[in-house]
């Protein structure tokens, strides 16, 4: 792809003298290789798109500092020159105006009105040419995993000029990640034009690699005319890379499963305890995450140049404003309710309506971008065909830590034992001198406070809105229904295996349909055992 049939001899030349670095202009004279780079910076003036690529072969040539820097200029679009004297300079817009920075003489010129300069333009021809030159220059500098990343994304585009460079390359390498890196590239090369025995060899090479250009290169030989013997091993080879490649993409849906499953578990737990325990149905549970979520928008406000620091204080700052309003509602509302189920649920639907309109009228009914830290963006990348999103890595586990901080707290605490006295035998556990109506208000905090711990995570994947939570009800109250009415295992368990078999639906039926799909079974298995998948035991059981 680096050269062209009206100039292949010198652009051979170019390209093999940058790929070898500095094996043949080792001796060449400073100012020779400035004049080149001159040259070659006039030519990107000329409107004829061959004089540009010429140009820009003598820029690569020149081994000059700035070649990298120029060459990612011109592919993002930010390369000019002026009108006056042609110069090449830098150029950054602002306000109608830019603000340019010569390539040679390193002068700032501010505020230059668009008349002044023109944008060096480029075709699809000389944009492939500068993504593959600046891969090259990765090549030669940077950490290991950076310069493998190079040569893969090489794979499929090198021309036989191109190969022979990375040949000696390899011969030169110390790094294992890029000598595998630069022999898959070259293996891929010897399945178009090596003989039956050197393509043999190159597909002992190429067997465990899943980068798709082997895929690509695999089936393009078994395609043509060749021997028997290369075409069996080249289908071997591909039916295992295909099969990795569907186990791999099994792996990925179950953790894009696991991951919608550990936010319904987020946004249920705190429902299976209101819900569960004290039998009140909370139809402004979906809120409470909202106002989960909002209070991370307000702290990340707060400390915009510390994301890290900021989503870490929305946990507990989430938490408490969640829990206070949770009281409130119990204290003003929910307690004169009790034993009235649907009295309550009209009660707290009226409550969520009031929350969304509140919301509305302080925040606006727009929704707001809560921004990731650095360790919660990118992803995790396995191999080519496995990455793992890291936001959803972080929430998954932190979903397991809250609910084993829940777990320690309803087991090991008094708050925790006073719980479960209440929701076992009222009655009795008055006669104990339990406060029940105290017990009360505390549980109902407790479940809002861990709604708005969800808010927090439910803030890293989606807009911030007043409709947020909505969106999630439903799916709780199915998650605690499924699990087992006030079973902490019992909502970890359902809301893991409900997210997972969504996931795995959705490739067949699509979204709307495998939630209808999932609600059918919870219907079905419901029909056959009403308790869920957890039933309580004992007096709970009443």
């Amino acid at each position: 792809m680096f050269t062209s049939p009206k100039s292949r001899f010198p652009a051979l030349l170019f390209i093999l003298a940058f790929a070898m670095y500095a094996a043949f202009f080792e001796g060449l004279p400073a100012n020779a290789a400035a004049r080149t780079f001159d040259q070659g910076l006039e030519k990107l003036t000329q409107k004829d798109f061959n004089n540009k690529i010429q140009g820009l072969e003598q820029i690569v040539q020149s081994k000059d500092p700035q070649v990298e820097k120029l060459l990612s200029a011109l592919l993002e679009g930010d390369l000019y020159y002026t009108q006056k004297d042609k110069e090449v300079v830098y150029a950054t817009k602002s306000d109608g105006q830019y603000t340019t920075t010569g390539v040679l003489s390193n002068d700032v010129t501010q505020q230059v009105g668009s008349r002044s300069i023109r944008k060096i333009g480029i075709n699809n021809n000389i944009r492939k040419k500068l993504k593959g030159w600046l891969s090259l220059l990765q090549l030669y500098h940077g950490p290991p995993r950076e310069r493998a990343d190079a040569v893969y994304r090489l794979l499929g585009k090198l021309s036989p000029d191109m190969v022979d460079s990375l040949k000696d390359l390899y011969e030169q390498e110390t790094s294992h990640k890029v000598r595998q890196a630069l022999a898959t590239a070259i293996a891929i090369d010897t399945l178009k034009t090596g003989n039956n025995e050197a393509k043999l060899s190159a597909l002992s090479q190429l067997k465990g690699s899943l980068h798709p250009a082997v895929k690509t290169g695999l089936i393009n030989l078994i395609n043509e005319k060749t021997s028997e013997q290369v075409q069996k091993k080249a289908t071997k080879i591909l039916q295992r890379i295909e099969s990795r490649i569907a186990f791999y993409g099994f792996l990925e849906t179950l953790f894009f499963g696991l991951s919608a499953g550990s936010i319904l578990v987020l946004a249920a737990i705190g429902l299976a305890i209101t819900f569960g325990v004290i039998g009140v149905i909370n139809m402004a549970h979906g809120e409470l995450i909202m106002i989960g979520a909002y209070t991370t928008w307000v702290i990340q406000q707060l400390l915009p140049h510390h994301l890290g620091l900021a989503i870490c204080l929305a946990v507990p700052g989430a938490f408490l404003v969640s829990a206070l309003s949770g009281i409130v509602i119990e204290r003003s509302i929910i307690r004169f309710l009790y034993g009235r189920p649907l009295e309550t649920l009209l009660a707290t639907f009226g409550v969520s309506l009031v929350l969304q309109q509140a919301v509305r009228s302080v925040f606006s009914p727009l929704n707001r971008a809560v921004s990731a830290p650095d360790w919660m963006s990118g992803s995790l990348v396995l191999n080519p065909i496995l990455s793992l999103t890291m936001n959803r890595i972080v929430i998954f586990f932190f979903c397991l830590f809250v609910f084993g901080a829940l777990f320690l707290i309803m087991k090991k605490t008094s708050l925790g034992l006073q719980v479960r006295a209440v929701s076992q035998n009222r009655a009795m556990a008055r006669a104990m001198g339990v406060p029940a109506s105290r017990v009360d208000a505390l549980t109902f905090g407790l479940g809002s406070g861990i709604a708005g711990v969800a808010g927090v995570a439910l803030s890293q994947l989606t807009n911030v809105g007043p409709n947020l939570g909505q969106a999630y009800i439903i799916d709780s109250f199915m998650v605690v229904v499924f699990g087992g009415v006030g079973n902490l295992w019992g909502t970890l368990l359902a809301g893991l295996s409900l997210g997972t078999a969504n996931k795995f639906i959705e490739p067949f039926s699509g979204a709307v349909l495998a939630k209808i799909i999932v609600l059918v079974f919870i219907i079905l298995f419901i029909q056959k055992r009403p308790q869920g998948l957890f039933p309580q035991k004992g007096r709970a059981a009443g």
